[in-house]
């Protein structure tokens, strides 16, 4: 029997009481261990029912990379070793995952620290936390640093990392996102998060961050990503498929004053609004992980290091018993 915690954990996930990328794999890889240590079935039976907690976890939002990538690496390691080791195994992994997440942030904020030298302009799109902190650890070592950042409609995150960023007394220019192009010639260097990577490289994130790389791709100025190794697709090895969320047309008319939005409305306008977008391996310069620089073309070794190449065919075939 599932304990009742586990179930628990599985229906905050789902209800989404449980939310963002880091607090999501470390309750799912906490609900691992609980599942594994309340186990007293016989050693044979441990594998088959750690699978179904996997798999109870995994249904719970099948989309988001974060979850299944702390089943796979505690599963992956618990299905590889002998009947008699895999409830330790299971409890040790879990435990280990939580670690390395916790240690993630400080590392990516270490390396990527790094990366920005005395009176660089660093520009950046949306908001990410790694890449808040890492310009504030740049600048509390000492570097004149200033940044660029842009207000990413239609729901202007951007506004978040200029009020961090601000109030910590580093300079910010506040840009429009269809003003990329024309101030990239301004900035030394470009940092984005990350919400999606694929094993062949590519970067999904907030929508105009493909036309920012390729804006500081034209201008000859670096751009990486700061990732969490969570944010690495197995899937993407078996050919599993990023969906890109189209969210509410509402969220772009509504900023529209004057009636003008229920007047395109009673007009038939199409809206469409991607909430993210797809940027190439060849427009990035290197992804900012807690295991090192990482060039895009490496993606696919984190993968494989952290979670095996097992990992994507597991989640497949739960999606497949979804459908």
């Amino acid at each position: 029997m599932i304990p009742k915690e586990v179930l628990e954990i599985a229906d905050g996930i789902k209800t989404m009481r449980i939310r963002g990328a880091s607090l999501i794999a470390k309750s799912a890889a906490q609900a691992l261990r609980i599942a594994a240590e309340r186990y007293s079935g016989d050693a044979s039976g441990f594998k088959p029912y750690i699978t179904k907690v996997a798999n109870l976890l995994l249904q719970t939002r099948p989309t988001a990379v974060s979850l299944p990538n702390a089943v796979y690496y505690v599963l992956n390691r618990t299905l590889s070793s002998s009947v008699s080791e895999a409830r330790e195994t299971a409890i040790r992994s879990s435990d280990e995952f939580i670690r390395m997440v916790d240690e993630s942030h400080r590392r990516i904020m270490e390396y990527g620290s790094k990366l920005i030298q005395d009176e660089y302009v660093v520009f950046t799109h949306c908001h990410s936390t790694a890449v808040v902190d890492i310009i504030l650890q740049a600048f509390r070592e000492g570097k004149r640093v200033e940044v660029i950042n842009t207000e990413t409609r239609p729901l202007f995150q951007g506004r978040i990392t200029l009020r961090e960023i601000a109030k910590n007394g580093v300079k910010v220019t506040h840009v429009p996102d269809s003003a990329v192009r024309h101030f990239i010639k301004n900035a030394n260097i470009v940092i984005v998060g990350a919400d999606t990577i694929t094993s062949d490289g590519y970067l999904v994130n907030k929508v105009g961050t493909s036309h920012l790389a390729l804006a500081a791709w034209e201008a000859g100025i670096p751009f990486y990503s700061a990732a969490e190794f969570i944010k690495f697709s197995p899937a993407s090895l078996e050919g599993g498929e990023v969906v890109i969320e189209f969210r509410s047309a509402s969220e772009v008319l509504d900023i529209y004053p004057g009636g003008l939005a229920d007047e395109l409305r009673r007009l038939g306008v199409e809206v469409l609004n991607p909430a993210f977008d797809f940027t190439p391996p060849e427009l990035i310069t290197a992804f900012i992980t807690n295991l090192g620089i990482i060039p895009p073309q490496l993606s696919v070794l984190i993968i494989k290091e952290m979670f095996g190449f097992s990992a994507g065919r597991i989640q497949l075939t739960v999606l497949e018993e979804l459908v």
